[in-house]
């Protein structure tokens, strides 16, 4: 069962000459409520950048009004003219992952969200664009073409080598129909691979749409080397299992790879072919982790360890140059960690770093053709980021730009690694981030939970903790068990089903805070974002007095409806099985347990939102009300769940940060 929506391409971008960018704040040593609220809150200034082939231009995306983005060209040196190829709005349109497919042309995913009558749809568009911004094409199959169906997802860019001048080779979604079918060639639904010219819009058919197709993966040399299907079951929701087939270098046969559950996360998983070793490299647990894995696809089905970890899970593939091939390794201790299987450029990101030694946050994030020119990301804890452009023939670096320019002359926080004890004495780990030139005694705090449930907080810049700090607030954010990154015996059952535990570790995360002597007990808070406001409310429900301010950002607040939203959904078996059934859906669920919370609660949420529907807090706030609880929910009509939207990130943490100092009498 899917669900897909039509979209209007005809008016989806404005392709033009000149933009207004958002205007950054004036640096300041000190910043009073209204001004650290709009320097924290502010989008990110470089987003998604990417270098050229010939390494002469570099292209990112930078925030305009509200919602809206533009995609931004440059020259790859000091003192270059910005240049504007394409503008969307952000009502709805916006822009991501932006990309060279040529010296002169450039690709972009459009997405956005759009109501239905008691739902809404998020979607995504393929569009390619000239430098200059002219001769703008949607890649995208045409809505037209349909008629008893309607267009959600607008496919993605598997290989940026398409194999001709201009080309890439991506994912389309066909959609059977009757007047049409003989038109377009088949007659059923699915996902296909074309070859689309970025130019003209013209399209040869990869990889024919077949039904249960549900991933293509490319060896980065214009090649699809595997296919993975997630069949149905009896009412139409997709099932967990993915079945995957790879074919042999120089064949066009399929051959079976093997199958892997997402529920119980057992079998390979591909992720990526190297077209040279001919392997398929891919995560498998190990002893509870994840680790990597390689899959020989020369017929032997040969599976080789390649990295693992005894404490944490491997994170995530390293990918280099214009291919994208698999040069190394990430995992996450206490900070980032890559490991290289490429010897020289070890030996690089070694001297990069060490050039670099006060931005120990380092990764190379884009090359030329020849990796003659390297695009260099850097950051810290106390750093919010820039970017470099590294010649190594010149072995010259110049600076880009900077990600927060609004924070420029403003003291930041140091965020040190930590652990704690829970109740049944197991050490959790977090994150504490002391106000700059505290003397670290009897401070207001706050305890910040993460989203998820199935993630993790990492080492590094957090615009989030980073302002209630500036406002001279200690912030602790725990990894509580079920949290991800630490293999499935801490990650339990999920943040869900195992609420009580990650609930648990969540209070005691405020109680050793005040058990230290470091948080003011009068003074202590909780905030948290999306499966972070449902631990925040959570929290407040089951020991009233702990916290003694609540704010709750996008917040989930009861399981069962959290379960219904996804039924018209073809992934509603899945998130149904993951929230699961039993007392815990009603004796984990904020909403359905308002009247044990003692403490004032603001919420926020926005109507757009597809992660969690803002029926949610709109429950909350009736309960509350009904409950006598003092609260407020502040809601905008046009924003989703992550409030891009730099004014209304601002609002936000100034009345949150208001909130705090009212309740608490700071």
């Amino acid at each position: 069962m899917k669900i897909v929506l039509a979209v209007a391409t005809a008016a989806l971008l404005a392709s033009v000459s000149t933009v207004t960018l958002a205007d950054p704040a004036v640096p300041a040593k000190h910043l009073d409520a209204a001004q650290a609220a709009a320097a924290f809150g502010a989008r990110e200034m470089i987003e998604d950048i990417s270098i050229s082939p010939d390494g002469t231009k570099v292209a990112f995306i930078t925030p305009v009004t509200g919602q809206g983005a533009a995609l931004v060209t440059m020259e790859a040196g000091k003192d270059a003219t910005r240049k504007t190829a394409l503008v969307a709005n952000g009502a709805p349109e916006r822009l991501t992952d932006c990309h060279w497919v040529s010296n002169a042309r450039l690709v972009c995913t459009v997405y956005g969200v759009l109501p239905g009558t008691n739902e809404v749809f998020p979607f995504t568009r393929i569009v390619a664009v000239d430098a200059d911004g002219s001769n703008v094409k949607v890649l995208t199959k045409d809505q037209n073409e349909y008629s008893q169906a309607l267009l959600l997802g607008g496919g993605e860019v598997i290989d940026w080598v398409g194999g001709e001048p201009d080309s890439v080779l991506m994912t389309r979604y066909y959609i059977p129909d009757d007047h049409l079918g003989t038109r377009v060639g088949q007659t059923r639904e699915g996902y296909g691979v074309d070859r689309v010219d970025t130019r003209t819009g013209r399209s040869t058919t990869v990889e024919p749409p077949r039904q249960g197709n549900d991933e293509f993966i490319s060896d980065g040399q214009g090649n699809v080397r595997i296919m993975g299907f997630r069949g149905d079951d009896k009412n139409g929701y997709s099932k967990a299992v993915v079945t995957y087939r790879y074919r042999p270098k120089g064949s066009r046969d399929w051959k079976p790879l093997g199958d892997y559950n997402s529920e119980t996360e057992q079998g390979f998983n591909p992720y990526a072919v190297d077209a040279e070793q001919d392997v398929a490299y891919g995560f498998r647990k190990k002893d509870g982790r994840w680790a990597l894995y390689k899959v020989a696809l020369d017929g032997t089905a040969r599976e080789d360890l390649v990295f693992a970890r005894p404490d944490v899970d491997v994170s995530g593939l390293v990918r280099f140059g214009r291919s994208n091939r698999i040069v190394g390794v990430s995992y996450v201790t206490d900070a980032s960690h890559v490991v290289f299987f490429d010897a020289p450029l070890a030996k690089l990101s070694t001297s990069i770093s060490k050039a670099l030694a006060g931005q120990p946050q380092v990764s190379i994030v884009d090359s030329s053709l020849d990796e003659s020119k390297l695009l260099v990301s850097a950051s810290s804890d106390t750093d919010p980021g820039l970017y470099y452009v590294l010649d190594r023939k010149t072995h010259e670096m110049a600076i880009l730009g900077l990600v927060r320019p609004q924070l420029e002359g403003v003291k930041l926080a140091e965020v040190k690694p930590m652990s704690y004890p829970a109740a049944d004495g197991t050490m959790v780990p977090g994150y504490l981030t002391m106000p700059p030139g505290s003397a670290g005694k009897n401070l207001p705090a706050i305890v910040l939970p993460h989203g998820g449930p199935a993630a993790r907080d990492e080492w590094g810049f957090d615009w989030l903790s980073q302002f209630y700090a500036n406002r001279g607030y200690v912030v602790l954010q725990p990894n509580f068990r079920g949290s991800s990154g630490y293999g499935d015996a801490w990650f339990k059952d999920n943040g869900f089903k195992s609420w009580r535990i990650a609930i648990g570790d969540v209070l005691d995360a405020g109680r050793w805070l005040v058990k230290q002597g470091v948080a003011d007990p009068s003074k202590l808070a909780i905030v948290g974002w999306s499966y972070g406001g449902y631990a925040a409310l959570q929290s407040a429900v089951t020991d009233p007095g702990v916290f003694k301010a609540v704010v709750a950002i996008a917040p989930v607040t009861d399981l069962a409806k959290l379960k219904e939203e996804s039924r018209i959904f073809d992934n509603h078996a899945i998130m149904a099985n993951y929230i699961g059934t039993g007392p815990h859906i009603v004796e984990g669920s904020p909403a359905q347990n308002a009247a044990r919370i003692k403490v004032p609660v603001l919420m926020f949420h926005a109507a757009m939102d597809r992660n969690v529907r803002i029926g949610e807090s709109k429950l909350m706030d009736e309960k509350l009300k009904a409950a006598g609880v003092p609260h407020e929910l502040v809601t905008w009509d046009n924003l989703d769940h992550y409030l891009d939207d730099s004014t209304a990130r601002a609002l936000m943490l100034s009345k949150s940060d208001a909130f705090l100092r009212k309740t608490m009498g700071m």
